[in-house]
Protein backbone atom coordinates (compact mmCIF):
# COMPACT_ATOMS: atom_id res chain seq x y z
CA UNK A 1 0.00 0.00 0.00
CA UNK A 2 2.98 2.29 -0.53
CA UNK A 3 1.84 5.72 -1.74
CA UNK A 4 -1.74 4.83 -0.79
CA UNK A 5 -2.41 4.62 2.94
CA UNK A 6 -0.93 7.94 3.97
CA UNK A 7 -2.26 10.01 6.86
CA UNK A 8 -4.99 11.63 4.73
CA UNK A 9 -6.22 8.24 3.54
CA UNK A 10 -6.32 6.93 7.10
CA UNK A 11 -8.20 9.97 8.39
CA UNK A 12 -10.79 9.48 5.64
CA UNK A 13 -11.18 5.81 6.49
CA UNK A 14 -11.86 6.83 10.08
CA UNK A 15 -15.01 8.55 8.85
CA UNK A 16 -16.12 5.08 7.69
CA UNK A 17 -14.98 2.89 10.61
CA UNK A 18 -13.91 3.76 14.13
CA UNK A 19 -12.88 0.25 15.15
CA UNK A 20 -10.80 -1.26 12.34
CA UNK A 21 -7.03 -1.16 12.84
CA UNK A 22 -5.45 1.07 10.19
CA UNK A 23 -1.92 0.67 8.83
CA UNK A 24 0.60 3.17 7.53
CA UNK A 25 2.42 2.71 4.28
CA UNK A 26 5.53 0.61 4.76
CA UNK A 27 8.40 2.85 5.88
CA UNK A 28 11.99 1.61 5.93
CA UNK A 29 13.92 1.66 9.18
CA UNK A 30 16.59 3.80 7.50
CA UNK A 31 13.99 6.37 6.46
CA UNK A 32 12.61 6.55 10.00
CA UNK A 33 16.09 7.02 11.45
CA UNK A 34 17.44 9.52 8.93
CA UNK A 35 14.39 11.05 7.22
CA UNK A 36 11.80 13.71 7.97
CA UNK A 37 10.03 11.97 10.82
CA UNK A 38 7.05 14.27 11.03
CA UNK A 39 6.36 13.78 7.32
CA UNK A 40 6.90 10.03 7.47
CA UNK A 41 5.35 9.21 10.84
CA UNK A 42 3.08 12.09 11.78
CA UNK A 43 -0.59 11.27 12.15
CA UNK A 44 -3.80 12.70 13.52
CA UNK A 45 -5.32 11.57 16.81
CA UNK A 46 -8.47 10.59 14.93
CA UNK A 47 -6.55 7.73 13.29
CA UNK A 48 -6.26 5.55 16.41
CA UNK A 49 -5.98 2.60 16.48
CA UNK A 50 -3.18 2.78 13.93
CA UNK A 51 -0.17 0.56 13.23
CA UNK A 52 3.22 1.61 11.87
CA UNK A 53 4.49 -0.78 9.21
CA UNK A 54 8.28 -1.06 9.03
CA UNK A 55 10.70 -2.70 6.61
CA UNK A 56 14.33 -3.50 7.17
CA UNK A 57 16.91 -6.25 7.60
CA UNK A 58 19.23 -4.96 10.34
CA UNK A 59 18.10 -5.67 13.93
CA UNK A 60 19.83 -2.63 15.42
CA UNK A 61 18.18 -0.29 12.94
CA UNK A 62 14.82 -2.02 13.34
CA UNK A 63 15.09 -1.52 17.09
CA UNK A 64 15.82 2.17 16.66
CA UNK A 65 12.94 2.64 14.21
CA UNK A 66 10.52 0.78 16.49
CA UNK A 67 11.57 2.91 19.45
CA UNK A 68 10.93 6.07 17.42
CA UNK A 69 7.57 4.76 16.21
CA UNK A 70 6.47 3.92 19.73
CA UNK A 71 7.41 7.42 20.87
CA UNK A 72 5.16 8.84 18.15
CA UNK A 73 2.24 7.01 19.76
CA UNK A 74 1.51 4.16 17.37
CA UNK A 75 -0.69 1.39 18.73
CA UNK A 76 1.20 -1.40 16.96
CA UNK A 77 4.46 -1.93 15.08
CA UNK A 78 4.16 -4.28 12.11
CA UNK A 79 7.18 -5.79 10.35
CA UNK A 80 6.48 -6.26 6.64
CA UNK A 81 7.99 -9.51 5.36
CA UNK A 82 5.67 -9.64 2.36
CA UNK A 83 6.33 -6.75 -0.01
CA UNK A 84 7.76 -8.00 -3.35
CA UNK A 85 8.78 -4.69 -4.96
CA UNK A 86 12.16 -4.27 -6.63
CA UNK A 87 13.07 -1.45 -4.25
CA UNK A 88 12.44 -3.76 -1.32
CA UNK A 89 14.46 -6.65 -2.74
CA UNK A 90 17.46 -4.45 -3.44
CA UNK A 91 17.45 -3.40 0.19
CA UNK A 92 17.20 -7.01 1.44
CA UNK A 93 13.90 -6.66 3.20
CA UNK A 94 10.28 -7.42 2.45
CA UNK A 95 9.33 -10.77 0.92
CA UNK A 96 12.91 -11.89 0.28
CA UNK A 97 13.23 -12.31 4.07
CA UNK A 98 10.88 -15.30 3.84
CA UNK A 99 14.11 -17.18 3.09
CA UNK A 100 15.64 -16.08 6.41
CA UNK A 101 13.24 -16.94 9.25
CA UNK A 102 15.98 -16.75 11.89
CA UNK A 103 16.78 -13.18 10.84
CA UNK A 104 13.09 -12.25 10.89
CA UNK A 105 12.89 -13.58 14.44
CA UNK A 106 15.87 -11.41 15.36
CA UNK A 107 14.25 -8.37 13.77
CA UNK A 108 11.06 -9.01 15.71
CA UNK A 109 12.94 -9.46 18.99
CA UNK A 110 14.94 -6.28 18.45
CA UNK A 111 11.81 -4.27 17.70
CA UNK A 112 9.81 -5.69 20.61
CA UNK A 113 12.61 -5.15 23.10
CA UNK A 114 12.99 -1.56 21.91
CA UNK A 115 9.23 -0.90 22.14
CA UNK A 116 8.09 -3.09 25.05
CA UNK A 117 4.77 -1.28 25.54
CA UNK A 118 3.63 -1.70 21.92
CA UNK A 119 2.78 -5.03 20.29
CA UNK A 120 5.09 -5.92 17.40
CA UNK A 121 3.48 -8.10 14.73
CA UNK A 122 4.60 -9.66 11.44
CA UNK A 123 3.04 -9.60 7.98
CA UNK A 124 4.27 -12.18 5.49
CA UNK A 125 3.56 -14.13 2.33
CA UNK A 126 3.29 -17.93 2.28
CA UNK A 127 6.64 -18.23 0.52
CA UNK A 128 8.74 -16.89 -2.34
CA UNK A 129 9.87 -18.29 -5.68
CA UNK A 130 10.54 -22.03 -5.51
CA UNK A 131 9.89 -22.40 -1.77
CA UNK A 132 7.32 -24.97 -0.70
CA UNK A 133 4.65 -22.72 0.86
CA UNK A 134 3.81 -24.92 3.82
CA UNK A 135 7.46 -25.35 4.77
CA UNK A 136 8.29 -21.67 4.31
CA UNK A 137 5.28 -20.32 6.18
CA UNK A 138 5.54 -22.75 9.08
CA UNK A 139 9.30 -22.22 9.39
CA UNK A 140 8.78 -18.47 9.63
CA UNK A 141 5.92 -18.76 12.11
CA UNK A 142 7.76 -21.30 14.26
CA UNK A 143 10.96 -19.24 14.43
CA UNK A 144 9.14 -16.03 15.29
CA UNK A 145 6.75 -17.67 17.73
CA UNK A 146 9.73 -19.21 19.53
CA UNK A 147 11.12 -15.68 19.85
CA UNK A 148 7.83 -14.54 21.37
CA UNK A 149 5.80 -13.13 18.48
CA UNK A 150 2.09 -13.85 18.93
CA UNK A 151 0.44 -12.20 15.91
CA UNK A 152 0.91 -12.88 12.19
CA UNK A 153 -0.92 -11.47 9.19
CA UNK A 154 -0.52 -13.72 6.17
CA UNK A 155 -1.02 -12.67 2.56
CA UNK A 156 -2.10 -16.07 1.24
CA UNK A 157 0.00 -15.97 -1.94
CA UNK A 158 3.59 -16.72 -2.77
CA UNK A 159 5.67 -13.84 -4.04
CA UNK A 160 7.67 -14.42 -7.20
CA UNK A 161 10.68 -12.16 -6.88
CA UNK A 162 11.91 -13.13 -10.32
CA UNK A 163 9.58 -13.05 -13.29
CA UNK A 164 6.60 -11.14 -11.90
CA UNK A 165 6.15 -7.43 -11.32
CA UNK A 166 4.87 -6.16 -7.96
CA UNK A 167 1.46 -5.62 -9.57
CA UNK A 168 1.42 -9.17 -10.97
CA UNK A 169 2.44 -10.49 -7.55
CA UNK A 170 -0.84 -9.15 -6.19
CA UNK A 171 -2.94 -11.17 -8.63
CA UNK A 172 -1.09 -13.94 -10.47
CA UNK A 173 0.13 -16.35 -7.76
CA UNK A 174 -2.81 -18.48 -6.62
CA UNK A 175 -4.39 -17.88 -3.23
CA UNK A 176 -4.24 -20.57 -0.56
CA UNK A 177 -6.54 -19.55 2.26
CA UNK A 178 -6.68 -23.11 3.55
CA UNK A 179 -2.93 -23.09 4.26
CA UNK A 180 -3.44 -20.05 6.50
CA UNK A 181 -6.23 -21.86 8.34
CA UNK A 182 -3.94 -24.86 8.66
CA UNK A 183 -1.33 -22.63 10.30
CA UNK A 184 -3.92 -21.50 12.84
CA UNK A 185 -4.92 -25.08 13.62
CA UNK A 186 -1.27 -26.03 14.11
CA UNK A 187 -0.49 -22.99 16.29
CA UNK A 188 -3.82 -22.15 17.94
CA UNK A 189 -2.28 -19.84 20.56
CA UNK A 190 -1.18 -17.41 17.84
CA UNK A 191 -3.33 -14.66 16.38
CA UNK A 192 -3.56 -15.37 12.65
CA UNK A 193 -5.02 -12.72 10.35
CA UNK A 194 -5.85 -13.41 6.70
CA UNK A 195 -4.91 -11.07 3.84
CA UNK A 196 -4.92 -11.28 0.06
CA UNK A 197 -7.63 -11.23 -2.62
CA UNK A 198 -10.50 -10.48 -0.24
CA UNK A 199 -13.07 -8.75 -2.44
CA UNK A 200 -15.44 -7.25 0.10
CA UNK A 201 -16.68 -7.62 3.66
CA UNK A 202 -18.90 -10.62 2.92
CA UNK A 203 -16.01 -12.45 1.28
CA UNK A 204 -13.65 -11.53 4.11
CA UNK A 205 -16.04 -12.78 6.79
CA UNK A 206 -16.70 -16.02 4.91
CA UNK A 207 -12.98 -16.78 4.50
CA UNK A 208 -12.09 -15.84 8.08
CA UNK A 209 -13.72 -18.94 9.54
CA UNK A 210 -11.31 -20.44 12.07
CA UNK A 211 -9.06 -17.37 11.98
CA UNK A 212 -8.70 -14.31 14.20
CA UNK A 213 -9.25 -11.52 11.70
CA UNK A 214 -8.84 -10.20 8.19
CA UNK A 215 -6.83 -7.41 6.58
CA UNK A 216 -8.31 -5.58 3.61
CA UNK A 217 -5.95 -3.70 1.34
CA UNK A 218 -6.92 -2.88 -2.23
CA UNK A 219 -10.60 -3.69 -1.64
CA UNK A 220 -10.82 -1.06 1.08
CA UNK A 221 -8.85 1.53 -0.88
CA UNK A 222 -10.54 1.12 -4.24
CA UNK A 223 -14.04 0.73 -2.77
CA UNK A 224 -13.93 2.53 0.59
CA UNK A 225 -17.65 1.95 1.21
CA UNK A 226 -16.69 -1.63 2.10
CA UNK A 227 -15.58 -0.23 5.46
CA UNK A 228 -18.91 1.38 6.33
CA UNK A 229 -20.45 -1.71 7.94
CA UNK A 230 -17.32 -3.00 9.68
CA UNK A 231 -18.12 -1.59 13.12
CA UNK A 232 -21.63 -3.05 13.24
CA UNK A 233 -20.88 -6.44 11.72
CA UNK A 234 -17.50 -7.21 13.27
CA UNK A 235 -17.50 -5.24 16.52
CA UNK A 236 -21.19 -4.98 17.40
CA UNK A 237 -20.84 -1.19 17.59
CA UNK A 238 -22.71 1.61 15.82
CA UNK A 239 -21.39 2.55 12.40
CA UNK A 240 -19.93 6.09 12.47
CA UNK A 241 -22.02 7.33 9.52
CA UNK A 242 -25.50 6.51 8.31
CA UNK A 243 -24.36 6.48 4.70
CA UNK A 244 -21.52 7.55 2.44
CA UNK A 245 -22.83 11.10 1.99
CA UNK A 246 -22.94 11.57 5.75
CA UNK A 247 -19.39 10.23 6.00
CA UNK A 248 -18.13 12.80 3.49
CA UNK A 249 -19.94 15.59 5.29
CA UNK A 250 -18.35 14.56 8.58
CA UNK A 251 -14.92 14.27 6.97
CA UNK A 252 -15.11 17.82 5.65
CA UNK A 253 -14.03 19.10 9.07
CA UNK A 254 -10.73 17.26 8.68
CA UNK A 255 -10.30 18.49 5.11
CA UNK A 256 -10.96 22.08 6.15
CA UNK A 257 -8.41 21.88 8.98
CA UNK A 258 -5.71 20.49 6.70
CA UNK A 259 -6.44 23.11 4.02
CA UNK A 260 -5.82 25.81 6.62
CA UNK A 261 -2.45 24.18 7.29
CA UNK A 262 -1.54 24.39 3.62
CA UNK A 263 -2.24 20.83 2.45
CA UNK A 264 -3.53 20.72 -1.16
CA UNK A 265 -7.06 19.44 -1.61
CA UNK A 266 -6.04 16.70 -4.05
CA UNK A 267 -3.73 15.15 -1.44
CA UNK A 268 -6.88 14.30 0.49
CA UNK A 269 -9.57 13.78 -2.13
CA UNK A 270 -7.49 11.36 -4.22
CA UNK A 271 -8.23 8.75 -1.56
CA UNK A 272 -11.99 9.35 -1.82
CA UNK A 273 -12.50 8.72 -5.54
CA UNK A 274 -13.90 5.20 -5.17
CA UNK A 275 -16.40 5.93 -2.41
CA UNK A 276 -19.42 6.07 -4.73
CA UNK A 277 -18.47 3.28 -7.14
CA UNK A 278 -21.61 1.80 -8.59
CA UNK A 279 -23.81 4.62 -7.29
CA UNK A 280 -25.71 6.98 -9.64
CA UNK A 281 -23.59 10.11 -9.77
CA UNK A 282 -20.42 8.25 -8.83
CA UNK A 283 -18.74 8.92 -12.16
CA UNK A 284 -19.41 12.66 -11.83
CA UNK A 285 -18.04 12.54 -8.27
CA UNK A 286 -14.76 11.11 -9.53
CA UNK A 287 -14.58 13.55 -12.43
CA UNK A 288 -15.18 16.67 -10.32
CA UNK A 289 -12.66 15.64 -7.68
CA UNK A 290 -10.06 14.62 -10.28
CA UNK A 291 -10.41 17.67 -12.51
CA UNK A 292 -11.17 20.43 -10.03
CA UNK A 293 -9.40 19.09 -6.96
CA UNK A 294 -5.94 19.47 -8.50
CA UNK A 295 -6.33 23.18 -9.24
CA UNK A 296 -4.32 25.65 -7.23
CA UNK A 297 -6.34 26.96 -4.30
CA UNK A 298 -9.03 24.27 -4.62
CA UNK A 299 -11.17 24.15 -1.50
CA UNK A 300 -14.19 22.54 0.11
CA UNK A 301 -16.50 23.89 -2.56
CA UNK A 302 -15.05 21.26 -4.90
CA UNK A 303 -16.10 18.47 -2.54
CA UNK A 304 -19.56 20.02 -2.15
CA UNK A 305 -19.92 20.30 -5.93
CA UNK A 306 -18.92 16.66 -6.35
CA UNK A 307 -21.32 15.58 -3.62
CA UNK A 308 -24.19 17.50 -5.18
CA UNK A 309 -24.18 15.12 -8.14
CA UNK A 310 -24.79 12.01 -6.04
CA UNK A 311 -28.35 10.69 -6.38
CA UNK A 312 -29.34 10.57 -2.71
CA UNK A 313 -32.06 7.86 -2.86
CA UNK A 314 -29.41 5.50 -4.21
CA UNK A 315 -27.30 5.88 -1.06
CA UNK A 316 -28.30 3.07 1.25
CA UNK A 317 -27.66 3.17 4.96
CA UNK A 318 -24.51 1.40 6.01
Amino acid sequence: MMDWTDRHCRAFHRALTKRALLYTEMVTADAVIHGDRERLLGFSEVEHPVALQLGGSEPAKMAQAARIGAAFGYDEINLNIGCPSDRVQSGRFGACLMREPALVAQLWSAAQEAAPDVQVTIKSRIGVDDQAPREALFALADACADAGCTSFTVHARKAWLKGLSPKENRDVPPLDYELVRELKRALPALEIVLNGGLRDLDHAIAESTGLDGVMLGRAAYQNPAVLMDVDARLFGAPNPAENAVAAVEAHMRYIEARLREGAPLHAMTRHMLGLFNGVPGGRAWRRVLSEQGVRAGAGLDVVRNALAGIVRPAIHAA
